[in-house]
């Protein structure tokens, strides 16, 4: 929707009261459409925001002309400074995020024995299968057939 047009294309990247919003202008008319609404975006605080025009594999030149950053004065209650505090990782409510997978119980004990009984039994009889077929093996290279 942004490739190839006269005219430049704006941007707008909001974050207020856990709600991420974008907005954008690609009409050159000044008019802004809404592009994505989440609610429930909690991220953390010391952080920095960064920028890049880097495509990928995609040959098209896009130019950051300009930022403007505005730290908004929200009013919030001491239960809300205590939550957004405690938050390390962004997070999004009602969304797993990729990699975020809770933790796997460990093993019980009986699990732990028969993983470890189970690979013992393979590995003597892969040892003896072994051994069995390089006694063949020396006994088919000492047979001369003259």
């Amino acid at each position: 929707m942004v490739r190839n047009l006269n005219h430049d294309t704006f941007l707008v990247i909001r974050y207020a009261k856990r709600r991420l919003t974008v907005l954008i202008d690609i009409d050159g008319k000044h008019e802004w459409r809404d592009c994505i609404d989440v609610p429930g975006v909690r991220l953390p605080r010391g952080y920095y925001f960064g920028t890049s025009s880097v495509t990928g594999d995609l040959s098209d030149n896009h130019d950051i002309i300009s930022l403007k950053l505005y730290q908004l004065t929200v009013e919030r209650s001491p239960e809300e400074e205590k939550r957004d505090r405690e938050v390390y990782l962004p997070v999004v409510d009602n969304l797993k995020l990729p990699g975020m997978e809770a933790p796997l119980e460990p093993m019980s004990g009986l699990a732990l024995f028969l993983i470890v009984f189970f690979s013992l039994v393979a590995l003597v009889f892969a040892i003896v299968i072994g051994v069995i077929l390089y006694n063949k093996w020396q006994e088919q290279s000492r047979k001369h057939f003259y």
